[in-house]
């Protein structure tokens, strides 16, 4: 029995997306569903409890960075992340192949696992599918990723072959090194680049080993949206019905209610937490950089239809006042309002779903928010 496992709900009869339950021994949790990522065991600006108060189900941690700091040996005998970070809901870690691939320095990518230097200090590293699956065993996360190559892009056919079918022997070794099944699920990692044949090619390979989920990686690196959505079409039939489909990175209003319509269930991204910081609030007539001048006598609140605690107590001039002032407050405000946001989009996904109006709820959503109709490329997640 995994520790993991996914109940089917129904389906939309207007586009095919699911709604689901996925179990954990931490909670269960609704999806199609956004996961707030917790990079360094903390979503940023957020507490606990803040994260419960709007309505957070599961949040993510990085392996990487919680291998370079503060150690798996401290998260390991502080009780594993739930008891380290004080968070009794699930957790999802990645396998921290990404970083590897994309924040560390001299890389030397070997069939034996990955050498690099530390984005920290410059100290030496490596890690392999059985290291990083220890690693992630020692932080007690309910759902783990196998260790993947991250196929860059762009990058040519044979690189893209190559690199996925590393990733299909890492992740059978993976599977062999995972100890904690009644406790812990592994995940695998479906790649290969932007080719919709080498796409099939790794979802088959990679359902074959009969993991419990499974996650789509390489995809939102800067490629075209149409390019994404023509990879999901032809991924996400070959994932078995059965099991959580993943869509790693992915956070912006249009791409979630794109994958959720495409048999998408589980969606994570540092964007709401990374444009709160920087100023930028999500709304439901579209994005507002509440730094800018036009805002410095607005009474209102960031979005009149979001409940949140900052749109209920806050203006929109208070907000752009804390944020020129570099008060902490400020970007913890818009922070709290993003991740609100993105949550309450997906509970209305839920909705929409159960309706059988998915379509509709997306036509919608994308007038109200200023998307351009689909065919034409947006411009939030680049």
């Amino acid at each position: 029995m995994h520790a993991v496992r996914f109940e089917l709900i129904k389906k939309c009869k207007q586009t095919g997306a699911r709604l689901g339950i996925v179990h954990t021994p931490h909670g269960s949790f609704e999806t199609p569903v956004f996961m707030p990522v917790g990079t360094q065991a903390t979503v940023k600006g957020m507490s606990p409890d803040e994260l419960k108060t709007i309505e957070a189900k599961i949040i993510l941690g990085n392996t990487y960075h919680l291998y370079m700091r503060p150690g798996r040996e401290i998260v390991r005998e502080a009780g594993g992340l739930h008891s380290f970070m004080g968070w009794d809901r699930p957790i999802l870690t990645d396998s921290g192949g990404f970083q590897v691939f994309s924040l560390s320095s001299l890389r030397d990518i070997t069939e034996e696992g990955v050498t690099f230097r530390s984005h920290i200090d410059g100290s030496k590293h490596f890690i392999s599918p059985e290291i990083a699956v220890g690693i992630q065993n020692d932080l007690g996360s309910d759902i783990m990723m196998a260790f993947d190559e991250c196929t860059p892009y762009p990058c040519d056919y044979e690189y893209a072959k190559k690199s996925l079918e590393r990733t299909t022997r890492w992740a059978e070794r993976c599977k062999k090194t995972h100890k904690n099944m009644e406790k812990q699920s592994l995940f695998g990692i479906v790649q290969g680049g932007m080719y919709k044949d080498l796409r099939i090619q790794s979802a088959r390979e990679i359902v074959s080993l009969d993991f419990p989920g499974y996650a789509i990686g390489g995809l939102s690196v800067g490629e075209p949206a149409e390019l994404m959505y023509e990879m999901l079409d032809c991924t996400v039939p070959e994932l078995p019905e059965d099991k959580p489909r993943y869509l790693m990175g992915v956070g912006s209003p249009d791409y979630l209610i794109e994958g959720s319509i495409r048999g998408i269930d589980m969606f994570d991204c540092v964007l709401p937490t990374r444009l709160g910081r920087n100023g930028t609030v999500m709304t439901s007539r579209g994005r507002i950089i509440i730094r800018d001048a036009a805002y410095a006598r607005d009474y209102t609140s960031l979005d009149p239809e979001c409940d949140c605690y900052t749109c209920r107590n806050f203006t929109r001039a208070y907000i752009r006042h804390l944020l020129k002032a570099n008060e902490v407050l400020g970007i913890r405000l818009t922070t709290w309002h993003n991740l609100r946001f993105l949550i309450n989009l997906m509970k209305k996904v839920r909705e929409a779903i159960m309706e059988d109006r998915l379509g509709d709820f997306k036509d919608e959503f994308f007038r109200s928010y200023g998307y351009k109709l689909p065919g034409e490329s947006n411009k939030e997640n680049n």
